[in-house]
């Protein structure tokens, strides 16, 4: 069954629209088994990371299933292979009921590898080892230079300074025989989906940013935050847009005032990066967010795809979101 993913910047409604989506296609199309959610939210796979990261309560899913939430510890590190495994069978299983999975999110990594022909290849601490001290003795531009031999591809796509990635591509080269290129993601569906993506004027997008922190401040932000720095975050969950900021006020170096206003700064900008992210995928059909009838016109979307004739993707609102 074809599989609809909600995709987009935060605070533009994706939740909202997924469990609209989710009610109306129940029964319709030949739908007779409640569709069901899959979250692509890097941040919402994490028990106790609710407040700042907009997860639907549990008494607002309107009887929806989710999958991905509260998957994670706080002190885990996020893997997107793991992800990807995981949420892969989530959709099997999904589908083996004869129900259709609605995937939400904006973590356009995430997403991507749950929905595209995006492989992760193993690692080898020794030969990883090996090219990190190569990289110390020789020289990061040695490495670039090998890299460029072996695999042009890869090389172009890799800034000529970043020896992370430079030895990473190296690695996977020795390990698999294969360029490190061929491993690349693509943008080839590895099972029938189609993208819905909403689009908003930046300057309602901010002002929907300002909203969503007052709104989450007024819901207890700062307690949660506290309450989980008391347990320790790890290193990926550390790292999210309203928890970073107030561990930041935690560890006095910042006043509260000064947390919350780089709250509402920074969600401005994940918000451009994952329009600047999505808008590159010429496969997502954008709708206007804040359009009135809006999930009429998402559902005229699936039924195009459930009858192998979606609609061309809109590129006007992604441009104007885009634009300086």
């Amino acid at each position: 069954m074809l599989i609809v993913a909600v995709v987009g910047p935060t605070a533009t409604g994706k939740s909202d629209l997924a469990l609209d989506l989710a009610e109306a296609l129940q029964g319709a199309g030949g739908d007779f088994s409640p569709p069901e959610i899959v979250n692509a939210d890097a941040y919402q796979l994490y028990r106790g990371m609710d407040v700042g990261t907009a997860k639907v309560p549990v008494d607002d899913r309107r009887g929806v299933v989710h999958h991905q939430l509260d998957v994670l510890d706080v002190q885990d590190d996020a893997s997107v292979a793991t992800y990807q495994t995981q949420a892969r069978a989530d959709l099997a299983a999904i589908e083996s009921r004869g129900a259709r999975p609605l995937v939400v999110g904006g973590s356009g990594l995430y997403l991507r590898a749950l929905l595209d022909d995006m492989r992760f290849p193993g690692t080898d601490p020794q030969v990883r080892a090996a090219l990190e001290a190569r990289a110390e003795s020789e020289g990061t531009r040695r490495l670039y230079d090998e890299l460029a031999e072996r695999d042009p591809a890869a090389a172009a796509a890799v800034e000529p300074r970043n020896t992370r990635r430079i030895v990473r591509a190296l690695e996977v080269i020795e390990l698999t025989g294969a360029p490190y290129s061929a491993n690349l993601p693509r943008q080839e569906y590895v099972r029938p989906a189609v993208q819905i993506g909403l689009d908003i004027d930046r300057g309602l997008l901010d002002d929907r940013a300002q909203a969503r922190v007052d709104a989450m401040w007024e819901r207890g932000l700062v307690e949660e935050v506290v309450a989980l720095a008391d347990r320790g975050l790890g290193t990926t969950a550390s790292r999210a847009v309203g928890y970073a900021e107030i561990l930041r006020h935690l560890a006095g170096e910042t006043t509260l005032d000064q947390a919350r206003t780089d709250i509402v700064a920074n969600t401005r900008r994940l918000a451009r990066k994952q329009m600047g992210w999505f808008g590159r995928d010429p496969r997502v059909h954008w709708l206007r967010a804040e359009s009135p009838t809006l999930v009429e016109e998402a559902l005229a979307v699936v039924a195009s795809a459930d009858r192998g004739t979606p609609p061309p993707p809109a590129d006007g609102p992604v441009r104007r979101s885009l634009g300086s």
